[in-house]
């Protein structure tokens, strides 16, 4: 009988180790938020990587432009397991990641690179997508009510739009944390800064009618559909997955026939575009997205250019 070794554990190096450290600076100091901890591990993993595979015997303190330049076609040229090379904003990330890491390494004494050396690729702009209203309308009205999946997928889509939530904020909620009849609850977004989310009256009724159909006690407002529900014991093995969510929207957008590819942010897109378009002032909607800077809202200003132009129309040379 042949034993199979256990294969050798990979040596932890001193770069390994830094970046540990920063990740733990920026759970602790910064309170970053569980997605903003993944997404800064998987970068700089990568670059750890990358890095202790061609400068092993090298440590942070020697990399320079000419090794940052190195990295930089490394990741123009690498291929993901489904043999799709990384977009311009995906390359990005990375680079912005490594700045990062650096100055925090400058904070700590260590004597590396200026962070400021590396420039940020250059992407194209990306244009903002929303829907109208109507159709929106034919997004709401694609889900089968006869059955308890087309009414979770009713509920979800209808509290998308209500709500404007981010997809990672619907698929963490819970069920006792919405309160129908005040029609609110409360969110951590990102930076997990708080705040409290409004449910229309009619996402409210949805909400209701999925969850009357449901015959469990999980925790989690949005659950997979599943054939023996007895046999599920730890609540979060049912709850829905960002992609999950992800992969329902976008369903029912091919099925309306939407002239844009349809995903949970197209919806917060619209439902700030519809609130703008309505009156609403940007202070309000900057809370109700719960975004840090006003100027991240004013992106959807947008919408409000041919009310702008109607008013230029109706009122200019008409002074006396």
């Amino acid at each position: 009988m042949n034993v199979q070794k256990p294969a050798p554990l990979k040596a932890r190096t001193e770069i390994d180790r830094l970046v540990e450290e920063y990740l733990e600076y920026l759970e602790i100091e910064r309170n970053c938020s569980p997605l903003t901890l993944r997404d800064y591990k998987h970068y700089l993993t990568r670059f750890s990587n990358w890095f202790n595979q061609n400068f092993r015997a090298q440590g942070i303190e020697n990399l320079d432009l000419g090794k940052v330049k190195r990295y930089r076609v490394y990741l123009a040229r690498f291929l993901a397991p489904n043999q799709e090379r990384l977009s311009l904003i995906t390359q990005s990330y990375h680079v912005i990641a490594l700045r990062a890491f650096l100055k925090w390494l400058i904070k700590n004494d260590y004597k590396v690179m200026s962070p400021e050396k590396i420039d940020l690729p250059k992407t194209e702009s990306r244009s903002l997508k929303f829907l109208n209203y109507e159709q929106i309308e034919r997004l709401l009205s694609q889900p089968s009510l006869n059955e308890e999946r087309g009414l979770r997928d009713k509920a979800i889509l209808e509290i998308l739009f209500s709500t404007g939530l981010r997809v990672s904020e619907l698929t963490s909620l819970d069920r006792q944390k919405v309160d129908l009849k005040r029609r609110e609850f409360g969110v951590t977004g990102k930076g997990r800064k708080v705040r409290v989310v409004f449910l229309s009256q009619r996402s409210v009724g949805w909400l209701e009618k999925y969850l009357q159909s449901r015959q469990d006690d999980w925790k989690a407002l949005f659950v997979r559909i599943v054939k023996k529900p007895e046999n599920i014991f730890d609540d979060e093995k049912v709850r829905l997955t960002v992609r999950s969510v992800q992969r329902i929207v976008a369903k029912y957008g091919r099925q309306a026939k939407l002239p844009i590819e349809i995903t949970p942010h197209v919806l917060r897109h619209s439902f700030a575009t519809d609130l703008l378009v309505a009156g609403a002032d940007i202070r309000s909607v900057q809370e109700m997205l719960g975004h840090k800077n006003i100027a991240t809202t004013q992106i959807y200003t947008h919408v409000t250019n041919k009310q702008l132009r109607d008013i230029h129309d109706t009122f200019h040379g008409k002074g006396k």
